[in-house]
C-alpha cells in the first residue's frame, strides 16, 4: 500500500492523478497548509523541505518502504515502479523527460508566481503583476506551439509530463489566462479532463 501525504494544490493533483491512471492502492494522509500542517515534525521527518506531496511505499524496489518526495521524482518512480507513462525508448524517455522538467522548472514555479499575486498578495504590486503574467503567457505559447502537430506534450504518448503539467492549466483563470486563445492547449486541456482517472485524481483528498 501506498501512503499519499497531500494536499488540494496542482503538485497534489499531479500525484493523485497518476495513482489513479496507474491503478494502485493508496490510503491518503491530508496535509493542510491553511493551518500550516506541513510544518508539524512527523511531516518534516518525512521531507525536510516542508512540502507536499510526499508518498510512502510500502512495497519499495527492494521490498522495503520507501519515502519519495518532489512531485517529478514521484512521477517518475510510480512510473518506474509500473512499466507505464515514461516510454521504455530511450529517445522517447528522454522526450518525456524534457516536458517533465519544463514543468518542473517553469510551469510550476512562473505559474505559482502569477497565482500569487494576482490572488493572494496582500497588497497590489504591479511590477510582480505584469512580470508573471507575461511569462504566464509566454509559457501557454510554448505549449501551444508544442501541441500544435502532436496530441501529447512528449509525442505520442500520454504520459507524466502531461499529467504533470495539467493541474497547473486547470488554473488557468488564476493566472488570467483565456484558455480560448491557445486552442492547441485548450484542446489537450479537454481531452485530459475527461479522462475518468483525472476526475477522480481532481477529488482527491475528500
Amino acid at each position: 500500500m501506498i501512503t499519499l501525504y497531500t494536499w488540494g494544490t496542482p503538485n497534489g493533483y499531479k500525484i493523485s492523478i497518476a495513482l489513479e491512471e496507474l491503478g494502485l492502492e493508496y490510503d491518503v494522509r491530508k496535509i493542510n497548509i491553511t493551518r500550516n500542517e506541513q510544518f508539524d515534525p512527523t511531516f518534516l521527518a518525512l521531507n525536510p523541505n516542508n512540502k507536499i506531496p510526499v508518498i510512502v511505499d510500502g512495497d519499495g524496489p527492494d521490498g522495503n518502504p520507501i519515502t519519495v518526495f518532489e512531485s517529478g521524482a514521484i512521477l517518475i518512480y510510480l512510473a518506474e515502479k509500473t512499466g507505464r507513462l515514461l516510454p521504455a525508448d530511450v529517445r522517447a524517455r528522454y522526450e518525456t523527460l524534457q516536458w517533465l522538467m519544463f514543468q518542473m522548472g517553469s510551469i510550476g514555479p512562473m505559474l505559482g508566481q502569477a497565482h500569487h499575486f494576482l490572488r493572494f498578495a496582500p497588497d497590489v504590486i504591479p511590477y510582480a503583476i505584469d512580470r508573471y503574467s507575461k511569462e504566464a503567457a509566454r509559457l501557454y505559447g510554448v505549449l501551444n506551439g508544442r501541441l500544435r502537430s502532436r496530441d501529447w506534450l512528449a509525442g505520442t504518448e500520454y504520459s507524466i509530463a502531461d499529467i504533470a503539467t495539467f493541474p497547473w492549466i486547470a488554473r488557468h483563470e488564476w493566472q488570467g489566462i483565456d484558455l480560448a486563445r491557445y486552442p492547441e492547449v485548450k484542446r489537450w486541456f479537454d481531452a485530459i479532463a475527461a479522462r475518468p482517472a483525472v476526475q477522480r485524481g481532481l477529488e482527491v483528498p475528500r
